[in-house]
């Protein structure tokens, strides 16, 4: 454990890393929960919503990009305060926009604010969350992503309740947006100074902006980084294929009826928390490479399971250990893009844009595929990248970083 940290401050701490990450997932269920309301409003068909969604996922990836830079600037805590706070307030431009002025572009604009937040405050929460493993000497990452999910079914859980309470999209929304924003005051204030949490030096944040966007692009430049993207591809597919096409695959693939869609989803969801949330002691005891061999074994053994077996307890089986397998990929890949703490937010960014890729394209793309072979055979194509970010499993391995010769001095005194 970090020297400098008493032990209730690294609680706070940790417990505001964990509002932060949830605040973050419940942001994304609230926007989600209202397509269907915002479509309405707007008077857009699938394609308009698409548009939409679009305009996010281009904007999150921006966010993503320029994080690293605005991290050097001023930090990993004020950077995820602006961050949390421009989510809360594209959260308000969308209800209002949608709902109140119905204009589709105000709620583009809403929107472009919330996925640039979000795609910002993804590599800065992650950023300090490998800060806090390394303050800990313990793996945390996992239960974060956890706090994720969560987030995720609570704001589910609360769109579901304004929905059949005919609470308007203005009002709900604005109750989120007030709510993510005490969060993150909240959190905010819990979080050390930028001498613990892996900030970049004064130097850096002294440099000219170009310096500093291209010290945050330098992460794709390493080998390392392509090599741990092809586990972060492999599990994102893993996961997202399942959030999008499992019901479908469930009903249409298996015949099934259409209740059980839900059900073996919500199975499937059960079991990727609980690897979240039981992970992190398991990496500690056998590492991360041997960990996500053994899971990437688990996903595709599930998947595959899930693909031939008729529809019954079998499928259930197969979905469990699908979710399973899939729930710590993402947050060991993160955790091996931040080993190093100078290179940290650039590594993190790296890592994540190909995760959000894979969750923004990967869904059409099967989809597409899916029209010409059906759901099922598709689904194969994921059971070969989950087998790929096994074989690259290797990459995760903890990085030896020298230590820098002031504090071996200082150790030495």
């Amino acid at each position: 454990m970090d020297s400098t940290l008493t032990r209730s401050r690294l609680v706070r701490w940790y417990i505001a890393i964990c509002a932060i990450f949830l605040a973050s997932g419940l942001s994304i269920s609230t926007w989600a929960s209202r397509v269907p309301a915002i479509r309405e409003s707007l008077g857009i068909e699938n394609a308009g919503v698409g548009q939409l969604l679009l305009g996010m996922g281009v904007a999150s990836i921006i966010g993503l990009t320029v994080a690293p830079a605005v991290i050097a600037r001023v930090g990993a805590r004020r950077g995820m305060l602006i961050a949390l706070l421009l989510v809360a307030v594209g959260l308000f431009i969308i209800g209002f926009g949608s709902d109140t002025l119905q204009l589709y572009g105000v709620a583009l604009v809403g929107l472009a604010l919330f996925g640039f937040g979000n795609g910002a405050v993804d590599v800065m929460m992650n950023v300090e969350g490998a800060a806090l493993e390394k303050a800990t000497g313990r793996t945390v990452m996992p239960l974060l992503h956890a706090f994720f999910s969560f987030g995720t079914v609570i704001g589910a859980g609360i769109g579901f309740l304004a929905v059949r309470g005919g609470l308007p999209v203005f009002a709900h929304s604005l109750a989120m947006a007030i709510v993510i924003a005490v969060v993150a005051f909240v959190a905010i204030a819990n979080v050390p100074s930028r001498e613990i949490a892996m900030d970049a030096p004064p130097a850096e944040q002294r440099a000219h902006w170009r310096e500093r966007l291209g010290t945050s692009l330098a992460a794709w430049r390493e080998p390392r980084t392509y090599t741990l993207g092809v586990i972060m591809l492999g599990m994102a597919f893993a996961e997202g294929s399942a959030n999008d096409w499992l019901p479908s695959a469930v009903v249409f693939g298996h015949g099934a009826p259409e209740e059980a869609g839900p059900a073996v989803l919500a199975v499937f969801s059960v079991a990727m928390t609980a690897g979240r949330l039981l992970g992190g002691p398991v990496v500690d005891r056998f590492g991360r490479v041997w960990v996500l061999r053994i899971l990437a074994v688990t996903a595709a053994a599930g998947l595959l399971l899930f693909i031939v077996a008729p529809f019954g307890p079998l499928v259930y089986l197969g979905a469990a250990l699908w979710g399973l397998g899939a729930s710590l990929g993402f947050p060991i890949g993160m955790s091996a893009a931040a080993d190093d703490p100078a290179k940290a937010a650039s590594r993190v960014a790296a890592a994540a844009t190909i995760g959000y890729v894979a969750f923004l394209c990967g869904p059409p793309i099967l989809g597409w595929i899916g029209d010409h072979i059906g759901l099922l055979n598709t689904l194969l194509i994921v059971v070969g990248l989950i087998v790929a970010s096994g074989l690259f499993s290797g990459a995760a391995k903890p990085l030896v970083v020298a230590e820098p010769e002031a504090e071996r001095a200082a150790r030495r005194d």
